[in-house]
């Protein structure tokens, strides 16, 4: 599991969305977008969740891939 912190912003006007997570928490992030998504008091839409949650999910491929290149490295490393 990684330790790394990704963090996702949306500025909609007076209102600031901001999102830190990683993989272990990347449901619950998934989650928080769909009840920001339905709260009416907020200008936050099902739009907007729905690209920010493309983006969680892109972020995690990359976080991954780039964990994968790195044990690669790592492991050719020491040998």
């Amino acid at each position: 599991m990684s330790k790394n912190i990704n963090v996702l912003a949306l500025v909609k006007g007076e209102e600031k969305y901001i999102f830190l997570f990683n993989d272990s928490n990347r449901k619950n992030t998934l989650r928080q977008l769909g009840r920001y998504a339905s709260n009416p008091a907020l200008s936050f839409t099902w739009y907007d969740a729905a690209v920010m949650s493309q983006k969680v999910r892109k972020l995690t491929r990359i976080e991954a891939a780039m964990q994968t290149r790195f044990k690669a490295i790592s492991s050719d490393q020491s040998q």
